[in-house]
């Protein structure tokens, strides 16, 4: 029994890690795979401001072309910058031992990020940047701490002054109907080209996206599980119409 107990611990140990993220609270993020124009605009984020640095080279780009209902013709135009084909892996051009000599560790593939560290986590973390002179490149996160990743949306959302508030919920004041903590960061270093609801939906498309990568099967594997379940009642009728037939001589 201990050793079943022990067993049971060592399996479920990882995901208790993963609850209990070192950034503490977190936003949620629940993704929707079926919202393609989300799933779109997520694409053309990331491949604008991730793939730089970051790889996807777990999955195709026409795979996500033909999922996404982008034509293949136009990703292929405005969306790969490599040089490579429709048909290729989503590599990048810079290769790991030149990442490793310039960063020192090359930047980790993301193609499973959110299966490894959860929707919610990546959401809060892309929110979670904020100006810190402490830092080699001037910025930390509220998520990642000491994290040695530049902010390179920093033109969209600007930089926060201090620490955004990540896993706070706005609250609405009785009296004056004044909202508090509307938005995450709570003063500027840098103003950005959008605003804060813009920058948070435009966050979400991207979590979205990197969310479709991780599972792309996903919408479809569950429109079968319906199927099945429904199978798999009807077979139980017949099973246990069949077993009754066969036992009913017995007793």
């Amino acid at each position: 029994m201990r050793k079943l107990i022990f067993g049971l611990f060592i399996v479920i140990l990882p995901a208790l890690g993963l609850a209990a993220a070192p950034g503490g609270a977190l936003d949620t993020m629940k993704p929707d795979h079926t919202i393609k124009e989300s799933l779109q605009s997520g694409a053309a984020l990331f491949t604008n401001y991730c793939m730089g640095c970051h790889s996807m080279e777990y999955a195709r780009y026409k795979r996500v072309a033909d999922d996404l209902e982008i034509p293949a013709a136009l990703y292929e135009e405005n969306l790969i910058f490599t040089g490579a084909k429709i048909g290729e892996l989503m590599k990048i051009s810079m290769s790991k031992d030149m990442a490793a000599s310039w960063f020192g560790a090359p930047p980790p593939d993301l193609t499973l990020v959110t299966r490894v560290r959860g929707e919610s986590w990546v959401y809060s973390y892309l929110r979670g940047f904020y100006e810190d002179d402490t830092r080699p490149l001037g910025v930390n996160n509220v998520v990642f701490d000491n994290v040695g990743m530049p902010h390179v949306l920093v033109e969209m959302q600007g930089l926060c002054a201090e620490a955004p508030r990540i896993g706070v919920d706005a609250t609405v004041e009785p009296l004056s109907g004044n909202i508090n903590n509307a938005d995450a960061c709570p003063e500027y270093a840098i103003e950005g080209s959008m605003s804060s609801a813009e920058f948070d939906r435009a966050m979400w498309d991207l979590t979205n996206f990197m969310s479709y990568m991780g599972d792309p099967v996903k919408v479809e594997r569950e429109r079968l599980g319906i199927f099945v379940l429904i199978f798999v009642a009807i077979f139980f009728i017949f099973a246990y119409l069949l077993n009754r037939e066969y036992w009913k001589d017995v007793h």
